[in-house]
């Protein structure tokens, strides 16, 4: 029940900030559309630990910032790397071993990692990430393990 408390809050958060309507006959429209929206969600049997994380909302918010953040720095160095009169690009494929368990929590890091420029997630493989790497630099920020470290999902391990 938390579950879909959170998901009628979030849907109706998100359909009021993305339409900024205030009209009544709109906010109107909108609580049925939310409403609808969850009780097909419901009816389909898809709103759960994984797909709602409730007990991850304040990490998330934290790693959003920490991935904006690097984000941020990777494009200003990827910006120095194109227009350096000789730039360092000398990619490669590496292999680096990841502590997800979670299915969740492998789509996340695959997902930041291919999010931050000089870098692309090929394929993960069981407890192995495969990246592609502009750089010396990028691939070190990979094997480093960051992202790795820090998204929330790694503590929801299923078996």
């Amino acid at each position: 029940m938390k579950h879909m408390t959170g998901l009628l809050f979030f849907l109706a958060l998100l359909w009021w900030v993305l339409s900024g309507y205030t009209k009544p006959l709109l906010i109107s429209l909108g609580i049925v559309s939310v409403l609808f929206a969850a009780f097909m969600a419901h009816r389909m049997d898809v709103v759960d630990d994984e797909s709602h994380p409730l007990h991850l909302s304040a990490k998330l918010v934290r790693y959003w910032l920490y991935l904006l953040w690097q984000i941020v720095v990777s494009n200003v160095k990827m910006v120095q790397t194109i227009l350096s009169p000789t730039p360092d690009i000398n990619p490669r494929i590496l292999r680096v071993p990841i502590s997800q368990r979670s299915h969740l929590g492998k789509v996340v890091l695959g997902n930041s990692v291919t999010l931050t420029p000089g870098t692309v997630t090929l394929q993960i493989d069981g407890n192995e990430i495969e990246v592609h790497a502009l750089n010396e630099e990028s691939a070190q920020g990979v094997e480093q393990g960051d992202f790795d470290e820090r998204v929330p999902a790694s503590i929801e391990v299923k078996s």
